[in-house]
């Protein structure tokens, strides 16, 4: 994980406990890999351009955990309210 945290994880999604921070981790990791792929960016591109990840980038990112961690299984591709990052993830997204 680059820019998500566990403890940060736990206080956005209400978790109480460390029994599933492992299963955390690997969500946290396909969230920051889901985000950066969204914006077309490498971690080291935004903290180079910005100095850090940006909020709506973290928030992004934990919005994205917390569907993971509530839909363990297969969801359709509306599944994921993309309407919910979207305007987030917009003014970091790379254009070429």
């Amino acid at each position: 994980m680059n820019f998500l945290s566990l403890e940060l994880i736990h206080a956005h999604s209400r978790i109480p406990h460390d029994c599933e921070d492992e299963l955390l981790l690997q969500y946290a990791d396909a969230a920051e890999e889901a985000v950066l792929g969204m914006v077309s960016r490498t971690y080291d591109d935004v903290v180079e351009e910005y100095g850090k990840v940006p909020a709506a980038l973290v928030q992004a990112g934990l919005l994205y955990v917390e569907h993971l961690y509530q839909n363990r299984g297969m969801t359709t591709p509306s599944g994921f309210p993309e309407a919910s990052v979207g305007p987030l993830i917009k003014p970091y997204i790379k254009t070429y």
